[in-house]
């Protein structure tokens, strides 16, 4: 899933600099773990520039009483400077302050946070002032922010705070999640009517790429569930996922979640009138030849209708010779070829023979049970 966590931390780069993230397009080029460590560094050299005011502040701050703090935070700093204090502060004696401001000025301040210090200092207030400031930055669309608070949650502050949140702002939230491994855990606690709101709300806003990344981040018994939850949605619905897949090229991302479904699930979402579609059906075809997720897709083939699978057979036979081989490659490495020759039927005698010559080398390992002969 690079290309949805590659867009997440382009987000999240753009954010922590003050630019336009459509400025940071040439980082997509790059591969997604530098960008994260590029935007670790980042933090580390903004918040670490020239510490020696902010600690002669913070030194005074110690001295006051907390309600006397809050004021000057409030009326003199403001959130921008207040946020950089509380990052030089004891996490016990930021929160101690936190706790008397209103929750508007808080959330301001949230966004301009040290993120290293967000752990320490959430687990010291209390949960009812977690979950208004929550809502105020839900209120104010501010998803950034809220994706590197939500991971530092508590159970009991996530119990109250989800009920209370639309689903569109749980996918923007769980997209941009600094603490992906919690996404999991998170998607537990949503019932399955709630879930499948959540689900149907990717498909109304057009926030499929964000429910794929959320699902793509989540355990895989979570993701398991939302595979099945997402095979239950109306067909319009499941068509929309499967063409803004194809648009985006996103197929890395769902053919893995789509390879959870039962029989019956794959069979309901293979007769998609999307995947009649042979553009559709061609991308498809050539994504998992770049990507090699041919144990994730090959039990897909199986299912299609008669129609879609000449479809595919069309288009693995045009590949070129590299592009057959990488075919090879990845269906011997997984030892699959009972699953791709079949498809071999749907093809002229020229591209089968092509892809039979290639299935032989199986033969050696006496891996493959089943050999049809080239047609004559």
């Amino acid at each position: 899933m690079d290309t949805l966590r590659g867009r997440a931390e382009r987000l999240k780069l753009a954010r922590l600099l003050d630019v336009a993230p459509q400025h940071l397009a040439f980082l997509d080029e790059l591969p997604v773990d530098d960008v994260r460590l590029f935007r670790e560094r980042t933090v580390a050299a903004l918040f670490d520039d020239d510490p020696g005011l902010l600690d002669r502040i913070a030194a005074v701050t110690r001295l006051l009483p907390a309600g006397v703090a809050a004021g000057i935070a409030q009326k003199a700093l403001g959130p921008r400077l207040a946020a950089a204090l509380a990052g030089r502060l004891e996490p016990a004696r930021a929160a101690d302050i936190i706790d008397r401001l209103p929750a508007p000025f808080t959330a301001r301040c949230c966004h301009h946070v040290d993120p290293r210090r967000i752990a320490g200092i959430m687990g010291r207030l209390d949960d009812d002032i977690v979950v208004r400031i929550a809502l105020v930055l839900a209120e104010r669309g501010d998803h950034l922010t809220m994706g590197r608070f939500v991971g530092h949650l508590r159970d009991s502050a996530l119990k109250s705070v989800l009920p209370q949140l639309a689903e569109t702002t749980l996918l923007r939230t769980g997209f941009v999640i600094d603490h992906p491994e919690r996404l999991g855990h998170i998607v537990a606690l949503l019932d399955d009517e709630r879930l499948s709101a959540v689900i149907g709300a990717a498909a109304d806003h057009d926030l499929w790429p964000e429910a794929i990344a959320v699902a793509s981040m989540a355990t895989a018994e979570q993701r398991a569930r939302i595979a099945s939850l997402t095979a239950a949605q109306p067909e319009a619905r499941l068509d929309s996922l499967i063409r803004v897949t194809a648009e985006q090229d996103l197929w890395e991302s769902l053919l893995p979640i789509v390879s959870l479904l039962s029989e019956d699930e794959l069979r309901t979402v293979t007769t998609l009138p999307a995947l009649r579609d042979p553009v559709v059906l061609d991308g498809l075809v050539r994504g998992v030849v770049a990507t090699g997720l041919w144990g994730d897709f090959l039990p897909m083939v199986r299912v299609l209708p008669p129609t879609a699978r000449r479809v595919v057979a069309r288009a693995a036979g045009a590949l070129d010779d590299a592009g057959l081989d990488a075919l090879a490659r990845g269906v011997d490495k997984e030892d699959l070829w009972e699953l791709v020759l079949p498809l071999a039927e749907f093809m002229d005698d020229t591209t089968a023979r092509r892809l039979l010559e290639r299935a032989a080398f199986a033969t050696e390992s006496g891996r493959l049970r089943r050999f049809p002969a080239p047609r004559q």
